[in-house]
Formats: C-alpha cells, sequence, structure tokens
C-alpha cells in the first residue's frame, strides 16, 4: 500500500467519525454540519483511491448540506432542487465515462451505478413522510454503497 492510498485511507476515518458524530446531534443544523465534513472528506478520499463517481457524488453532498443549512433561505425542501440533485447524480454518472474515461464494461457500468442508486434513494426518502418508507430508502442507499465501498477499497466507507 503506497502513501497516497495510506492518507486516503486515514481521511476515510475522519470521514466516518464526522458521519458517525452526525447521528449524535440533537439539532437538525448539527447533523447536516457534521455530515457537510462527512461528505468532503469522504470527496478526498473517494478521490484519492480513483473512485471518481464517489468523489463527486459526495462533493454534490457536501453542496446539498450547505443547501439543507440554509433551507429556509434557500427554499431547499422545494421540487427544483430535487429536480437539480436528482440531474446531478445521473450527470455524474454520464461523466465518468466520458470526461474521466472509465471503461464502459458491464462490471463498471452496474458497479458506477451503485452510489448514484444510493444517493437518488437517499433523496427520495429525505421528501417521504412515513418513517418506514424512509428507512426503506436508507436501506436501498445503504447497501448500494456498502457495494461501491468494498469494490474502491475504502475501510472509512465500508465502516460507516
Amino acid at each position: 500500500m503506497g502513501l497516497i492510498e495510506i492518507v486516503a485511507q486515514f481521511i476515510g476515518i475522519i470521514a466516518m467519525v464526522f458521519n458517525i458524530l452526525s447521528y449524535q446531534g440533537k439539532k437538525q443544523s448539527t447533523v447536516i454540519f457534521l455530515q457537510l465534513f462527512g461528505g468532503a472528506f469522504f470527496a478526498v478520499n473517494f478521490l484519492m483511491l480513483g473512485a471518481s463517481v464517489g468523489g463527486l457524488l459526495n462533493i454534490i453532498a457536501t453542496i446539498r448540506a450547505i443547501i439543507f443549512l440554509y433551507k429556509d433561505k434557500l427554499k431547499a425542501d422545494r421540487t427544483p432542487w430535487f429536480v437539480a440533485f436528482i440531474t446531478s447524480y445521473i450527470s455524474v454518472y454520464i461523466l465518468s465515462f466520458t470526461v474521466f474515461s472509465k471503461e464502459p464494461t458491464t462490471f463498471n457500468l452496474i458497479i458506477e451505478i451503485l452510489p448514484v442508486i444510493g444517493m437518488l434513494a437517499l433523496n427520495i426518502g429525505f421528501r417521504l413522510k412515513n418513517a418506514s418508507d424512509v428507512r426503506k430508502c436508507g436501506l436501498v442507499s445503504s447497501s448500494a454503497w456498502l457495494i461501491y465501498n468494498i469494490v474502491v477499497g475504502s475501510w472509512g466507507a465500508i465502516i460507516c
């Protein structure tokens, strides 16, 4: 294991700590603030590991957290934001095979779509009112991300 991968794994562990701490937050703003840092560190972690889709989606997640910190001012719960996030997730998938030149093998097409599915499920879950439905979306998201994390080898993301 090279120095870059060691540093990447360390950054992934830091990201994991922020995300775990976010569940201890008593206020929504605290949870979102801590997840903002978790997303930012995971973005660096994935990019350092060469996992561009995971990195870019976490950059979007960081931006999403900032927007939701100011949700009243920015009206973040409105449909245009939802559509913008969905569009950005799908765009990241397309960019990975065009701009980032990921080889479009069957394996890559499947693996790279998993975190996109995870993000889509999470965003849909955020809009639902029924707690059971929100948990189902969370299960889809977690499962999709877990498989991706195992394939790209992000220890902090796997544990998280």
